[in-house]
């Protein structure tokens, strides 16, 4: 699929609730983080669901069930419903349905979401590749899944077995830090069986699929705090993306995005989809201009002039880093231009 190239945010005359009909909702990062509701959640989703926008959570961790996400953000006030949660163990599991027959048995390397998906699909978990699996599924399995599961996943794929991951995101946050996530779980099969698995989570294509499949969406709008698969999955699926700046994600990596990592719109919340986004001007004499900054990009360095809202400056600053990188990434110093905005 063509797409142009992306050189600036997009503003709305709307408020971003109204002007799409369905959120389509990362969850760590965005909604939450260690747990706890992140600041303005709770109220901006609340306030958004009452003006008639359907709320989809969508996540690439496996382990959890739909059930189990929607009681913790029922919990932290967020009224949530197992339909109201997409994850990336149903998009791997319709993935596999779709390839083996009905009934199939399908190898185990993960949590109880896995097999609650693949039952879902009416496939048969299985826990050894001596049980003559059709296809091994693998995907987060919490700090506690055993060594020994990654030698069951590897004696099937190098039997010939087809091998599916439910995503691979290499880290995962924790309450404590940064943990090995799925992706480094896929490597050492990988390493083992110089195999390569067919990967559903975000941001390729079956995720999306799925999401668009169990949400009925017309005109969705992806909301997420990371780049490389919230911003890139809405690349990849040619639909609208919010990207957040309560998690993973600053103002330096949003500036050196390549194109399949802009978003349309920033902000700094979910506070933003209750609004209206504000436009970009391109001047004439050269640069952007947002609220009551200017924005050009130098020879060597990105240049930032004037006051206002810090956010209205970051989204100038986007406008000129992205023009002048083009189809690449940016990599004209912003580091003076950013710490005007205290960013």
């Amino acid at each position: 699929m063509s797409r142009s190239v992306r050189t600036r945010p997009e503003g709305s005359g709307q408020a971003l609730s109204e002007a799409y009909d369905t959120a389509l909702l990362d969850l760590d990062g965005v909604v939450y983080a260690g747990g706890s509701a992140i600041a303005y959640a709770v109220e901006s989703l609340a306030e958004a669901r009452a003006g008639g926008m359907r709320l989809a959570y969508v996540t690439n961790n496996a382990l959890r069930t739909p059930d189990t996400v929607a009681a913790h953000l029922t919990e932290l006030g967020i009224p949530t419903g197992a339909d109201d949660v997409i994850t990336s163990a149903q998009a791997v599991a319709r993935l596999i349905s779709e390839q083996v027959p009905q009934g199939a048995r399908v190898l185990v390397i993960g949590g109880e979401g896995l097999r609650v998906a693949l039952r879902e699909r009416g496939l048969v978990p299985v826990e050894s590749a001596d049980d003559d699996p059709a296809a091994v599924v693998q995907g987060f399995g919490g700090p506690e899944l055993p060594w020994g599961r990654f030698a069951e996943a590897s004696y099937a794929v190098a039997r010939g077995v087809p091998w599916f991951a439910s995503n691979t995101d290499l880290t995962i946050p924790s309450g404590r830090g940064i943990a090995p996530g799925n992706g480094a779980a896929v490597e050492v099969v990988r390493i083992a069986t110089g195999a390569e698995p067919q990967v559903a989570g975000k941001p390729l294509p079956p995720m999306h699929r799925e999401t668009i499949l169990r949400t009925g969406a017309r005109r969705p709008l992806v909301v997420g705090d990371r780049l490389d698969t919230d911003i890139e999955g809405a690349f990849n699926g040619d639909v609208d993306s919010l990207l957040v700046l309560t998690g993973v994600t600053d103002g330096a990596r949003l500036l050196a995005a390549p194109p399949q990592h802009r978003p349309t719109y920033v902000d700094a919340d979910l506070r933003g989809m209750l609004s209206g986004q504000p436009d970009i001007e391109a001047l004439e004499a050269g640069g952007f201009r947002c609220g009551g900054w200017t924005a050009t990009a130098g020879a060597e360095v990105l240049e930032l002039d004037g006051d206002g809202e810090s956010l209205d400056g970051l989204r100038a600053l986007c406008a000129a880093a992205w023009t002048a990188a083009g189809e690449g990434a940016c990599e004209l110093d912003g580091g003076k231009a950013l710490a005007k905005l205290g960013l």
